[in-house]
């Protein structure tokens, strides 16, 4: 068996600036939960991060935080990574990834594997959300129902 020293050492950009700081966000995080209480309101740390966005995304970020919480009160809303996402039972269903979080073209609406969407054998997980509409959020009110649905059937 080779040596550990034989191993190829990782480079430094292995990970992106906004990579490893979404990696220390959730360190935080997950330091946070273990010392202390559950917030007495999460909308509250959801809503304080999505205030941090820039202007078009809080606008996006705040429909879409409303919609969850409208459709799918059983959701608790929370940090992950960062990100303002909606949990079940301590698992992440959803989450939002802010196109400003990673420098992208596009914010992302992402579901776990607890939202079991699950469709034949392959399925998308993640949506590009770039603006707020009837047609968006009819789309994005369906996915979290099917989510929520499927994930308190299972």
């Amino acid at each position: 068996m080779p040596a550990r020293s034989d191993r190829k050492a990782q480079p430094d950009d292995a990970f992106s600036a906004e990579e490893r700081a979404a990696m220390k966000d959730r360190a935080r995080e997950v330091r946070a939960a273990r010392r202390a209480k559950p917030s007495a309101d999460p909308d509250a740390d959801v809503l304080a991060r999505v205030a941090e966005l820039p202007e078009a995304e809080q606008a996006l970020a705040r429909h879409l935080h409303a919609l969850i919480r409208e459709m799918a009160p059983a959701l608790t809303p929370r940090l992950w990574y960062g990100m303002p996402a909606y949990a079940l039972e301590g698992k992440v269903v959803c989450f939002y990834q802010a196109a400003a979080k990673f420098k992208t073209r596009y914010g992302t609406l992402g579901f776990s594997d607890a939202a079991r969407l699950d469709d034949g054998v392959m399925w998308p997980t993640a949506y590009a959300l770039t603006s707020w509409t009837p047609e968006s959020r009819a789309q994005v009110q369906n996915l979290i129902l099917r989510a929520v649905r499927e994930r308190q059937d299972g």
